[in-house]
């Protein structure tokens, strides 16, 4: 069998970063040691975008995608919006969005160099955080992991009560949020449920299940009143 060559590696604060491949087009990015993703593996990505941009009314939709990855969901979602779409991508690692140009390009018919995706190296919490009032008619998180235990506290960056209602804050009425998730997280989708979202939960895949969650910014309630049924965070 081939054997995987290190391609690049990258100090980050949550361990080395590597970029490996393995023939022409099979890469591996891993992380201290753990896989983060392949390029033969990427169907839930890019339902996370199909499913995200197929529920967009706006003839000029404005999309933020946190984390950039091999691209595969900035394909998907190119794919699934109009010409004058804009979708920005905020990737906290400047040389993975380098490799997304390089060696991974022709993975995604170069997604990162079509005109309508701006890349902006930086945390999509604070993009987030940053964007005006119903700037954005989707977010979408396709994170490391995704929600579950650990997530749970109430700072938490992406997933805590306070994180979904920034969140909701920076989209549309009837603006999607989607999520991806390695696994299920009933308590993260009662929290979402209750930050002024309208949430379906989407099982992807039948030996490794992968999450999907799609929420719709309900305008008809303010996050700020807290659910007195709701569970304490």
């Amino acid at each position: 069998m081939t054997p995987w060559k290190t391609l690049a590696t990258v100090a980050t604060t949550e361990g080395t970063l590597q970029l490996r491949q393995r023939g022409d087009r099979e890469f591996l990015i891993v992380i201290d040691g753990r896989v983060l993703m392949t390029s033969n593996d990427r169907r839930s990505e890019q339902a996370l975008a199909t499913r995200a941009c197929a529920a967009l009314t706006s003839a000029t939709p404005r999309v933020l995608i946190g984390g950039l990855g091999m691209a595969y969901t900035v394909r998907a979602a190119l794919d699934a919006l109009p010409a004058n779409a804009q979708l920005v991508v905020a990737e906290l690692t400047a040389q993975v969005a380098d490799w997304c140009r390089g060696p991974l390009a022709p993975l995604t018919a170069g997604a990162v160099h079509d005109p309508r995706v701006r890349v902006v190296i930086d945390d999509v919490a604070r993009v987030i955080g940053d964007a005006p009032s119903g700037h954005y008619d989707a977010i979408i998180l396709d994170l490391y992991e995704g929600p579950h235990a650990a997530t749970q506290r109430a700072d938490d960056p992406f997933y805590s009560r306070a994180a979904l209602t920034r969140s909701r804050a920076a989209l549309v009425p009837g603006g999607v949020l989607a999520i991806w998730s390695e696994e299920r997280d009933e308590a993260f989708a009662r929290r979402f449920a209750a930050t002024g979202f309208d949430v379906t939960t989407h099982r992807l895949g039948k030996t490794r299940t992968h999450i999907v969650y799609l929420g719709r910014r309900n305008a008809d309630r303010d996050p700020r009143r807290r659910d007195p049924h709701a569970e304490p965070e």
